[in-house]
Order: structure tokens, then sequence, then C-alpha cells
């Protein structure tokens, strides 16, 4: 059973693998455009690999205190915080708009049980901006939900991103999003779902073979409306390999609520 589980740890997952922007321009799959200045606290987490200043979108992420972002512990390929920047207030990765701000990366916090298997949970990290996020009418702080609460089985949400469209990869430049519903753990844990490997501190959505997350989607929000407040929910961490949407293997986020209090002591320490 051990020898299985690894196996599907090496072939049976992705883990939205960051791209360079340059070469793929990518987006949720079965999403559209989003409307400018909705999802203010969506993040492009970019990387500059070479250290030219040639940044490039490798990530999503969600701006949860003026100070901090919410991404996923996979999206941390060095731990050099020099080498990132986070950009609020994007919408089209290839143009200059004027409402994005531009902030350097203090320090990364990855969650102290992140072991770098996806199927084994705690895929969340926190970044600290080395100057304060501030409200330009384009950035916000997003809401987030109560600790440990879930939603109900096909509750819709809306996943958000700039992740591949298709095992092709299409290239529109714009933020995308799309309805997800929520798939409950007691389903998605079945074994012709994602079985023992959908765990409890994470939240599954999709599977209708349709929408899903992508590369490139890694670290952005899951956004569930839930009494009239929009609240980012989870943090997409795995999908399957191949075709991200495929049927009974929905989007797997890092459920937020599990993670509340690390987060919260993470930012006030």
């Amino acid at each position: 059973m051990a020898w299985l589980v690894l196996l599907v740890f090496c072939v049976g997952l992705v883990s939205a693998t960051p791209i360079n922007h340059r070469v793929h321009n990518d987006r949720v799959i079965g999403g559209h455009d989003a409307q400018p200045n909705v999802w203010k606290w969506q993040v492009s987490l970019q990387m500059d690999s070479y250290g030219d200043g040639s940044f490039y979108h490798i990530c999503g992420g969600s701006l949860v205190d003026a100070f901090y972002v919410l991404t996923a512990a996979h999206c941390i390929l060095t731990e050099e915080a020099q080498k990132y920047r986070v950009v609020l207030g994007e919408y089209n990765l290839d143009r200059y708009e004027g409402s994005e701000q531009f902030h350097d990366v203090e320090k990364i916090i990855v969650h102290p049980a992140w072991n770098g298997q996806l199927g084994l949970g705690n895929d969340i990290a926190l970044m600290r901006l080395a100057n304060s996020a501030y409200d330009n009418g384009y950035v916000a702080i997003a809401d987030l939900p109560g600790e440990r609460e879930t939603l109900p089985h096909n509750f819709e949400c809306v996943i958000t991103g700039w992740g591949l469209t298709d095992f092709y990869g299409s290239v529109p430049d714009v933020l995308q999003q799309s309805p997800i519903n929520v798939v409950e753990h007691s389903v998605c844990s079945q074994p012709e779902w994602w079985g023992s490997i959908a765990l409890e501190n994470m939240v599954c959505a999709g599977g209708d073979g349709v929408i899903s997350g992508c590369q490139g989607d890694s670290g952005g929000p899951l956004n569930c409306a839930t009494d009239g407040i929009w609240r980012v929910h989870g943090v997409v961490s795995y999908g399957p390999s191949g075709m991200c949407n495929q049927w009974q293997k929905p989007t797997v986020f890092t459920r937020v609520s599990y993670f509340t209090d690390w987060m919260y002591s993470v930012m006030r320490g």
C-alpha cells in the first residue's frame, strides 16, 4: 500500500508547476475573463530566477494582511526572498495599467509541517512584504473563514487565476474566473475520487471534467461567498497529472479554515 501511495505522489498529481509567463500565458480551465477590479485580493507571485530584473508569473496568492500574502508552500522554489516580488492590483499580465502595486518580499514563512509531498497536506505559506500594501482602489485584504469552517457539498465558489486553460496552454493574458462546486470530503476521499490523499485539511472542488485549476493557478484563492461576504476558503494545491480537468479528479485546495490559527500567529508575531 505504501508503494501505491508513493506511485500516486510521483505520477498522479500535478502541483500546477510554476510557468514562465514569457513562454506561456495561462488561465483557469473552463473559465472566462474576470471583470477588472473585482478580485482585489488576488495576487500575482512573480520570480526573477536569474537576478536580472526579469520577473515572471509563477503562482497566484491572496493578500490577507497589509504586510502578508497567502500562497502555496510548493510555490516557494527558493528561500531567497529577494528572488520574488508580489504584484497587487494585477489584471493583464502583459500590460501596465496603472492599478498595480509592486512589492518586494522581506520574509517567507512556510508551514512547519510541509514536507514537499502534496498528498500529505500542509501546502501553505505566508510571504511578508517589505512595504505595506495600500488601498489604491484596486487592492483589498481578503476576508477569511472562521476556524475549521467547512462548506457543504455542491456549494458554488469561484476559482481565479492565470493558470492553463487546457492541456496545450491557451494564451489569454487577463485574470480568469470560473464557478466551481465544492466536493465534500466524504465524497472526495472515496477511492474513485482522490481516495486517501484527500485529507480533512483540504477542500476539493470541481471534478466535472470541465472546470478546474491548472498549472499557474497554484497558490491562488478559492473564493466563496458566505453570509454575503467573499472569503478565501482555499489555496490551490494540486490536481491530476496530464489533463487538469478530469472527471472525478477535482482541484484540491489547502483548507484555509484549518490553518487560521497558524496564520494569525505568524502575522501577529
